[in-house]
């Protein structure tokens, strides 16, 4: 079965769901020009979800995919937490941010109960994971629906992990791809491959469609994955600067300027390794310290430095995401972002 087949579209073309980046206006523009738009759903509650699908249901009658974080939530560890706020001292300071104000619960939830009473009202065609799958209860709820499972994979591990566990398709996301990395069964970095190092590894082992992501920002990239084995390829960067993202203007120059040329993994932002743009903060704290709270706890710190900062017209403390190609990040309509990756499959 090929990618479009089974996802509905008529570009095996999926815009990555980029949290914090986008709402449903990328990907009903993504969804009516082709290819496959997502809505990330990991920094949204059951009712703002509710309320997101039904706006892309009134700009688009195309397949969409949804995506979720399948993480773990960790309890609150006070030693960390007094680490993490005694090494942000300096910019909580400056930015005058009172460690007493920052909130102590986690700012991203993993996929519930509450989620899949939302995905049963709605019936997406297409939902995806991040960070392996949820409970096995969790995930027949969603496949109940009739919706095609997705999720990454950034080794081949993963990749025959998921696809035991019963996903349509698996993503095969490359170290070059900017946000968050998917790994889940293993925390060590020098497992991380390389986009094209990875998709055929997992081609050649998987029964199941694989779908490229990672440094495919052009129809040069989109050429190069299908000629690897891939049924699809899967592009987030590339749709930042489109006028339907709600990036901030900071992060909209970053992208634009010769620093988006130096991104690296860092875990200040979450407490997970996710790739992103060099700034102040990781210069001066070093993109992996040792010790601060675990994903997403260490991201309620961030939140408040990060809009004292930005009020000042700076992005010292902000999440620049971004993957290694911004080479083809433009400030274009993303179906015309579509349509120049779809010259790629020719």
């Amino acid at each position: 079965m090929t990618l479009t087949s089974l996802l509905g579209t008529e570009l095996p073309i999926i815009q990555a769901p980029m949290a914090g980046a986008q709402h449903h206006t990328l990907a009903a523009a993504v969804c009516n020009a082709g290819g496959l738009g997502s809505l990330p759903a990991a920094m949204l509650s059951a009712e703002a979800l509710d309320t997101q699908l039904r706006e892309l249901r009134s700009l688009t009658d195309r397949p969409f995919n949804v995506n979720f974080f399948a993480h773990q939530t960790p309890a609150v560890d006070s030693v960390r937490e007094q680490a993490w706020h005694a090494l942000l001292a300096p910019f909580l300071a400056e930015f005058e941010v009172d460690p007493a104000s920052i909130p102590s619960g986690p700012g991203r939830q993993p996929f519930s109960a509450a989620m899949a009473e939302v995905l049963e009202a709605h019936r997406p065609a297409v939902v995806s994971f991040h960070f392996g799958l949820p409970e096995p209860e969790l995930l027949q709820r969603v496949k109940a629906t009739g919706a095609k499972i997705l999720s990454s994979a950034t080794t081949l591990e993963e990749g025959l992990w998921l696809q035991e566990h019963g996903v349509d398709a698996v993503i095969a996301q490359g170290l070059e791809a900017g946000g968050h990395r998917g790994m889940f069964l293993s925390e060590d970095l020098s497992t991380q491959l390389g986009t094209f190092a990875l998709v055929p590894q997992l081609v050649d082992a998987l029964q199941v469609p694989v779908i490229a992501s990672g440094g495919i920002a052009d129809a040069r990239g989109v050429a190069a994955a299908m000629v690897l084995g891939a049924s699809g390829v899967q592009v987030g960067t590339a749709y930042l600067l489109c006028p339907e993202t709600i990036i901030s203007a900071l992060h909209r120059a970053a992208l634009q300027s010769e620093a988006a040329r130096h991104t690296v993994l860092t875990t200040l932002f979450s407490g997970r390794p996710a790739r992103g743009i060099v700034n102040r903060l990781i210069r001066t704290l070093g993109a992996m310290p040792q010790g601060i709270p675990l994903f997403p706890l260490a991201g309620n710190a961030i939140g408040p430095l990060r809009a004292a900062a930005e009020k000042r017209g700076l992005g010292d403390c902000s999440p620049l995401w971004s993957g290694q190609n911004a080479s083809a990040c433009q400030a274009l309509p993303a179906a015309e972002i579509t349509r120049r990756l779809a010259e790629g499959l020719k």
